[in-house]
C-alpha cells in the first residue's frame, strides 16, 4: 500500500471512529436510561352545563419505546382528545428536535371535576406542556390557553372562549391566550318583539348580535396567538 493510500485509509478510519463516538454521546444526551421529566399546566375547559373550569394536567416523560399513555377518562369527546394528544406530541417533537420514539409520554388529569368537555380545544395547551417536559422548560403558572393544535403548529379556533377566560381569571391567571381572531366573541341574544295590529298582538323573535370583548368582560388580559411558537413566548421563563 502506497504512503498516500495508507494516509487516506487512516484518515477515513479516524473519521469513522470519531463519528461513532459523537453519535454515542448524542444518544447518551437525548436518551439517558434514567431520564424523567414532569410538567403541569392548567387546561381551560367547559363542563356539561356550559360553565368554564380550570383542569390541572400533568405530563410525564421517561425513557421508553415511544408509547403515549393517558389517564384522562373524565374528559368527554375522548376520540378528539386522543387525536389532540398525538398531534401535540408530534408538534412538540418538531419544535424541540427531540426524537420521542425513545420516550414514553404519560398524560394525566388530577381533578375531581366530572363531565368535562375536552375535545380538541386542549390541543395547544397539551403541546406547550409536552414541549416544556421535553426541553426542561418552566411553565409560568399565571398563563393559560385555549385552542386546537394543527400538525404545522398553528392554533385553531374553539368555542366557549369567554367562559374559559373567566375560569382562568378565577384561579389567578393573568394572561389568557386564545386563537387568532377570538379576542372578541359574538353573542346572539333572542328578543321578543310584539306589535298590536287591529286589536291583535303579533309577536316574533328577533336575534340581536353583539360583539363581546373577552378581555374586558372576563377581567383578564387576552392575547391572540396564531402559532404555538407565538404562545411559547408567554409561557416560558
Amino acid at each position: 500500500m502506497k504512503n498516500k493510500e495508507r494516509r487516506l485509509f487512516f484518515i477515513l478510519l479516524l473519521t469513522f471512529v470519531i463519528g461513532v463516538l459523537i453519535g454515542s454521546q448524542i444518544n447518551n444526551t437525548y436518551y439517558p436510561t434514567n431520564f424523567f421529566s414532569e410538567r403541569k399546566i392548567n387546561l381551560a375547559a367547559v363542563d356539561m352545563n356550559g360553565n368554564g373550569v380550570a383542569v390541572p394536567l400533568k405530563v410525564e416523560i421517561k425513557y421508553g419505546d415511544g408509547k403515549v399513555l393517558t389517564d384522562i377518562d373524565k374528559l368527554l369527546f375522548w376520540v378528539d382528545t386522543q387525536y389532540s394528544i398525538q398531534t401535540a406530541r408530534d408538534v412538540a417533537e418538531n419544535i424541540t428536535g427531540i426524537d420521542t420514539s425513545k420516550y414514553d409520554i404519560i398524560y394525566s388529569i388530577d381533578s375531581n371535576e366530572t363531565g368535562i368537555v375536552g375535545g380538541p380545544s386542549a390541543g395547544a395547551s397539551l403541546t406547550i406542556a409536552t414541549i416544556a417536559a421535553l426541553s426542561n422548560k418552566t411553565i409560568k403558572t399565571d398563563v393559560m390557553m385555549t385552542g386546537t393544535i394543527n400538525e404545522d403548529g398553528t392554533i385553531g379556533p374553539i368555542g366557549g372562549v369567554l367562559e374559559k377566560a373567566k375560569a382562568a381569571k378565577e384561579i389567578g391567571a393573568k394572561i389568557f391566550i386564545v386563537p387568532k381572531g377570538q379576542g372578541t366573541e359574538e353573542k346572539i341574544t333572542p328578543k321578543e318583539n310584539c306589535d298590536e295590529i287591529l286589536g291583535f298582538m303579533y309577536c316574533q323573535i328577533i336575534y340581536e348580535k353583539e360583539d363581546i370583548d373577552v378581555s374586558q368582560t372576563s377581567g383578564i388580559a387576552v392575547i391572540e396567538a396564531e402559532t404555538i411558537q407565538d404562545a411559547m413566548k408567554y409561557f416560558f421563563e
